[in-house]
């Protein structure tokens, strides 16, 4: 494929390379179905801009319903001249264009995986507390700035006051632990992917999962007591779970 005809990601940068849980879905689905592609990192301030260079046009709107939300992951197809954002609509793009590489949400399967990527969603809601600030505090200075002032008018209290710190913050951890002992439950006892085998079985659901799984890795580091805990929560599921799609990142 002429470099003119490769596919174009709209990532989001940060001062540790590639870290959105959003993003994250849909480059592992990029990576799983093996279309080559090249990243264009943009700034959050820009991501409007660029996304209508390209006529892309927002999937969503502002909290007052009519203002367009222009937000990230996006690709932009050359060979068909499409472009989109919103990571579940982009996965049924590729399997719909590239139907001969491994298939994201296979025929039968959306209405489940859309139930099991809100239904997890749900369980883990503790999670944002630790992870907006964690993710601001490693964003470029133009991207922290603009993350700073939208999610702290969103959430009321500045990023310090959101972390939360000593017994809140053991409390805090041991619900995300219990939500996602939940949600371990609905897997099969040997499976660490929902649609079980290994990770050439993987689906869009695990990709939305893993989204979240490595946010937690990259942001807290590898070595961290924060990843440890999470990798080796529930018998090690959710460590196996990122190793199985290793391949894909």
């Amino acid at each position: 494929m002429s470099d003119k005809n490769t596919l174009i990601f709209f990532d989001i940068p940060s001062k540790i390379g590639a870290w959105s849980p959003n993003t994250w879905k849909t480059r592992y689905s990029l990576n799983h179905k093996g279309i080559p592609y090249k990243t264009i990192w943009v700034e959050y301030p820009d991501i409007e801009k660029t996304l209508k260079d390209y006529s892309i046009a927002a999937y969503t709107t502002q909290p007052d319903g009519r203002t367009p939300l222009y937000t990230l992951p996006a690709i932009y197809d050359p060979v068909t001249s499409t472009g989109l954002t919103e990571s579940f609509v982009i996965a049924k793009y590729l399997d719909e264009k590239y139907p001969d590489k491994p298939i994201l949400v296979p025929k039968g399967t959306e209405v489940l995986q859309k139930a099991h990527i809100n239904a997890t969603r749900a369980k883990i809601e503790p999670i944002w507390q630790f992870m907006l600030p964690k993710t601001n505090w490693n964003l470029n200075e133009r991207s922290e700035a603009y993350f700073r002032r939208t999610r702290e008018e969103m959430e009321g209290q500045t990023m310090e006051e959101m972390y939360p710190k000593g017994e809140k913050r053991k409390e805090e951890w041991k619900k995300l632990e219990e939500g996602l002992g939940q949600v371990d439950k609905w897997y099969g006892k040997e499976d660490v992917l929902v649609m079980g085998g290994e990770g050439n079985n993987a689906c869009f659901a695990d990709f939305a999962f893993a989204g979240y799984a490595i946010w937690i890795r990259i942001l807290f580091g590898k070595e961290s007591e924060e990843w440890k805990n999470v990798s080796g929560w529930q018998d090690g599921r959710w460590g196996k779970m990122i190793q199985a799609l290793e391949k894909y990142e």
